[in-house]
């Protein structure tokens, strides 16, 4: 009987009970946001959300959907719970990060509610582990209140277009300036590293563009430290939605397919750097 069929320990009290027959579609995505030791986990009935933030200026968060589940229950409306995301991925690949073809490592997951571990119950070719990883009370997080309404630009394009960027780009510099315009030059990245200012620009029928949505010319910088972590999630999707706000907050959204070619979301949101901004007034 393989281990996503069998019932966890403690099953029938469970607030979250998850079963996966491959537990590498969860620790790949998990590592995509794995840019700080702690994180915050959400459980709906519409799946599994995991928030990682930094410096109150930029917050990732992995969406796994119900969907992606070969069991996923939730008790509640919500169950929510901070854990050490660094224990949870080595607790994830314990058998490794690379199975060996026509292997993989079923994993079964419960959460009994405030005070009780995250357990973790993984098997691969019989043997079995059992993980029983320290839950956390949520701490708040931010809000950074981006809303499908609010969204001034937006633009989807393939990834590579966006990897060939960051190969390219100068990442000396400090800071990435993002420019979004209805006009020329449509999408531009700069940067001003030790070797001067570098521009990349894409033109809007560019066969990298999927989707231009700009509605007003929008020219904001981020701090390069700040966008960093985002690409281990840019590593591993197919396309990236780029959008901003009025304030010139920055979302990026990537859609990973895994495997199967089931879809997963990984979203960074990223405040626009105030130094830059003073600097300019």
């Amino acid at each position: 009987m393989p281990l996503s069929a069998q019932p966890a320990a403690g099953a029938e009290a469970s607030l979250l009970s998850a079963s996966l027959d491959n537990a590498r579609h969860l620790s790949s995505i998990l590592r995509a946001v794995h840019f700080q030791d702690h994180a915050t986990c959400f459980a709906t009935t519409n799946g599994f959300r995991v928030t990682v933030e930094a410096a109150k200026c930029v917050q990732a968060n992995a969406f796994i959907q119900a969907e992606i589940f070969q069991e996923f229950a939730v008790q509640e409306e919500s169950v929510t719970f901070r854990i050490n995301l660094s224990v949870l991925l080595d607790c994830l690949t314990i058998f490794g990060t690379s199975s060996l073809p026509g292997t993989s490592t079923a994993l079964r997951m419960s959460y009994r509610g405030y005070g009780y571990p995250l357990m973790l119950f993984l098997e691969e070719g019989g043997v079995v582990t059992v993980c029983k990883v320290n839950t956390q009370e949520p701490e708040e997080l931010l809000d950074f209140d981006f809303c499908s309404t609010k969204v001034v630009n937006k633009i989807i394009l393939q990834s590579e277009g966006l990897r060939e960027a960051f190969a390219e780009l100068d990442m000396t510099s400090e800071v990435l300036q993002i420019t979004m315009s209805p006009d020329k030059p449509y999408f531009r990245l700069s940067t001003f590293g030790n070797a001067g200012s570098a521009h990349l620009d894409y033109p809007r029928d560019s066969d990298l563009i999927e989707a231009f949505h700009c509605n007003q010319t929008q020219t904001n910088r981020y701090k390069i430290s700040l966008l960093k972590p985002s690409t281990k999630a840019l590593a591993l999707s197919c396309k990236v939605s780029i959008r901003t706000d009025a304030q010139g907050f920055l979302s990026l959204q990537y859609m990973i397919r895994n495997e199967d070619g089931q879809i997963c979301f990984v979203e960074y949101y990223c405040c626009p750097d105030e130094d830059a901004a003073e600097a300019e007034l």
